[in-house]
């Protein structure tokens, strides 16, 4: 039993929740940040310490990290739709008030951040490594202001002598995943689904238990300090594997390919239209959804590998199943979906 507490923040989210089950079950003291009114069950059911608190008001976090020797920040405004400054406030200012609390305490040791490989340039990546810069240009406010994240990160660990730990995890999916999924499934059952182009590039998936298990390396690492990490799978899937998995899963026909010269020259006006209407929603194709459906994302884990001992346990093949098991209630094994296919 280890007697150092960690804060977990967004610990009712995907990652944050399934980091804190890690740590529950490695034995660690683990306090979970939550929002007055969250839904808490399944972390009261753990026995950790709850902790409440908001990003989007400050005034409720130094109290949050008082007692905390370590930090995962876990905790964002995600998505790939709305005026950056709405992703900023969250991501940027928010984190900048969290951390300078932290840092204000006596008990206070490491910061494990939680950051996106969708800091790297929305470009096709063969094997990118950490030495290529976060883009502050990125085509969505999350993207961009998860970069600048990074760049409020490194300069308090220049500066500051801050001990972080910085991770860039891919698409994140597992049980618990409530957006992505869930948004290929309502397209598939209607037959609206389409691949953009062959959908034979890679996805930078990443199962969210692979992560959780970078987060304790992470906190463990006296190597890791000051030092910033790609995690993903060990194999990635491409985006008919993706689409086509659920596809099977659901028993639905696989989606028809639309020329991705087409999708780019609708791309800009339909984007422009939604704006102009004040669209709270994305539309049906944004610059954010070309890039995940056509570019090639690739990173290297070489690093994580070589300086964290990070091995990913878990394949895409199971933890596609997982994660529609907790989303259907069903119990169906990969052998399974594959014979019915």
């Amino acid at each position: 039993m280890s007697e150092k507490t960690i804060l977990v923040t967004g610990a009712t989210g995907l990652v944050g929740n399934c980091v804190v089950r890690k740590l529950h079950d490695a034995g660690y003291r683990v306090q979970a940040m939550v929002r007055h009114g969250s839904k808490r069950d399944a972390l009261e059911s753990l026995g950790v310490e709850l902790v409440e608190g908001d990003l989007a008001d400050v005034e409720t976090l130094p109290a949050v990290v008082q007692n905390a020797e370590v930090v995962v920040h876990a905790a964002a405004h995600i998505g790939d739709w709305g005026p950056a400054e709405k992703y900023r406030a969250i991501n940027v200012a928010a984190l900048e008030h969290l951390l300078n609390a932290a840092m204000h305490t006596d008990k206070f040791e490491r910061w494990i951040q939680i950051s996106s490989l969708g800091v790297y340039p929305a470009q096709h990546h063969y094997g990118t490594d950490e030495t290529t810069p976060p883009s502050l240009s990125g085509l969505d406010g999350y993207t961009r202001t998860k970069a600048e994240a990074e760049v409020l990160i490194r300069q308090h660990i220049e500066e500051d002598g801050l001990r972080a730990v910085i991770l860039r995890p891919g698409f994140i999916y597992g049980p618990g995943e409530r957006h992505s999924i869930p948004r290929v499934m309502e397209k598939l059952e209607d037959g609206t689904m389409k691949f953009i182009g062959p959908g034979d590039k890679l996805l930078n998936n990443t199962y969210v238990g692979n992560l959780a298990d970078a987060v304790l390396l992470a906190i463990q690492s006296e190597a890791a300090i000051g030092e910033t990490f790609n995690i993903r799978d060990e194999r990635l899937v491409t985006r008919e594997e993706y689409i086509n998995t659920i596809a099977d899963y659901l028993d639905k026909p696989h989606p028809k390919h639309v020329p991705e010269w087409l999708a780019r020259l609708l791309v800009g006006p339909i984007e422009r239209f939604a704006k102009r209407r004040g669209a709270t929603e994305a539309p049906l194709l944004t610059q954010a959804r070309i890039k995940f459906m056509t570019l090639n994302l690739d990173y290297s884990i070489a690093k994580a590998k070589r300086v964290l001992g990070y091995e990913p346990q878990v394949d895409f093949r199971e933890g596609i199943l997982e994660a529609l098991d907790d989303l259907t209630g069903k119990r169906r094994s990969a052998d399974e979906v594959s014979a019915a296919n």
